[in-house]
């Protein structure tokens, strides 16, 4: 398989591709895609933890509202994630997320301010899935 997560040009923001064997892990690497872009995740540790549920019929705007809550939830805890669950169930999602918080001793990247419609696609490959978006920096 390729890559878990990559990056594609577009002219002002960052394309991100997150890949997996199944929808989900999908999910969760273009998550990681998208933290990846604002700090070093492999260097976090796993100090807090968001559990949230969300519902959306359509997959390609579920992994909008999925990446848009997991930039809230960090917000909201002045957090920065790196590790990600992701479940579904028809309709109805269930996330996870774990990373800790902001300190002056973490690497900082570029801000990611949220992830958009902009070229949002969902696509089953012969490796899996690949879950793709624009997110603005």
């Amino acid at each position: 398989m390729a890559e878990a997560y990559s990056y594609f040009d577009h002219d002002a923001d960052i394309g991100i591709t997150g890949r997996g064997a199944t929808l989900e892990q999908a999910f969760e690497n273009a998550a990681l895609a998208m933290f990846a872009i604002m700090s070093d995740v492999a260097a976090l540790h796993s100090e807090i933890t968001v559990q949230f549920d969300f519902e959306e019929a359509d997959v390609e705007l579920a992994l909008v509202s999925w990446l848009n809550l997991l930039l809230a939830y960090a917000r909201q805890r002045q957090a920065v994630f790196g590790h990600f669950r992701v479940q579904r169930a028809g309709d109805n999602w269930r996330g996870e997320a774990s990373g800790q918080r902001w300190d002056e001793h973490m690497e900082r990247g570029v801000e990611v301010k949220g992830a958009t419609l902009t070229m949002l696609a969902m696509e089953h490959t012969a490796d899996g899935w690949e879950a793709r978006c624009i997110v603005d920096v």
